[in-house]
């Protein structure tokens, strides 16, 4: 931690998070150091996000478009709060007892949490070094920006694999899609790698083709051909609105304002395509 370093206190999204008053030049170099983050918010949360109760924090900036993101206000890492890992962990050690209760931990997310490897990656060391159980939720693009090192600090990566088709991926997310499963398999590669859950947003009309999905099933069964027991669970996750008025606060286009949640028979139907595979489905 460098003197140039001061807090003061601000009030919710961070409840209570210190920031960090520091020169533009001094920001930088400790963002690359990993021991400032730029952070949008933390939420206290059960049954979300991983195991047990879970200390989720969306840090900011992503690569992604996502047509249907519901975070929005976290694409621009410049838009969020900088906060040293320090004071960060100091939150999260406060909640040992919870975790400890709960059989739950903390998650990054975001946002992209691998937009800021080396803050994560401080984060999740000093989670371990608590005995805290940690969880990162990606889209995988940036895989390649997590290290060995980092990648050895995670308990559960959620992995948003949001299309199996690469054409409805690029119309999804603006990215190619071989990133992500890249990431996936090198998941699955890793001796005593972390547990992976497979993510997958249902949006009729956009993800929900047949082919598409029997892509992404074929994808998560595939790890488990690598590795058994990569994959031990896919959350089929139904399309809503719940984003759409913070696109309109931020004067941007959100072009899914007719799109419809799926109807329950669409997503069983979804559900039972990866349980076609063995793949425990929810």
């Amino acid at each position: 931690m460098v003197a140039t370093l001061i807090h003061s206190t601000i009030e919710a999204p961070l409840g209570g998070l210190e920031v960090a008053d520091v020169s533009r030049h001094e920001r930088l170099t400790a963002m690359r150091e990993g021991r400032l983050g730029s952070v949008h918010s933390w939420e206290l949360v059960t049954a979300v996000d991983g195991p047990g109760t879970r200390l989720t924090t969306f840090l900011s900036g992503c690569p992604l478009q996502c047509l249907y993101c519901h975070n929005p206000d976290t694409l621009a890492m410049k838009d969020g709060h900088p906060v040293t890992s320090d004071e960060l962990l100091t939150r999260i050690a406060r909640y040992q007892g919870v975790f400890r209760a709960t059989g739950g931990g903390i998650t990054l997310s975001g946002g992209e949490v691998l937009m800021q490897p080396a803050f994560a990656a401080r984060i999740l060391r000093g989670a371990k070094d608590l005995g805290i159980h940690t969880a990162i939720d990606t889209s995988g693009f940036l895989g390649a920006a997590a290290t060995d090192a980092m990648l050895e600090d995670v308990d559960l990566v959620l992995l948003d694999v949001k299309s199996g088709d690469p054409d409805t991926y690029r119309r999804v997310t603006g990215r190619d899609l071989e990133p992500t499963l890249a990431f996936g398999r090198r998941l699955a590669k890793m001796p005593h790698g972390p547990e992976v859950w497979i993510r997958f947003v249902l949006v009729p009309g956009l993800t929900d083709d047949i082919d598409n999905v029997e892509r992404v099933a074929e994808y998560a069964a595939s790890l488990n051909e690598i590795m058994p027991g990569t994959v031990t669970r896919v959350e089929v996750l139904p399309f809503h609105q719940m984003g759409r008025d913070k696109w309109a606060a931020l004067g941007r286009d959100y072009q899914l304002g007719d799109t419809q949640p799926p109807a329950p028979a669409l997503t069983e139907r979804v559900r039972d395509q990866f349980r076609a595979h063995r793949l425990t489905t929810y």
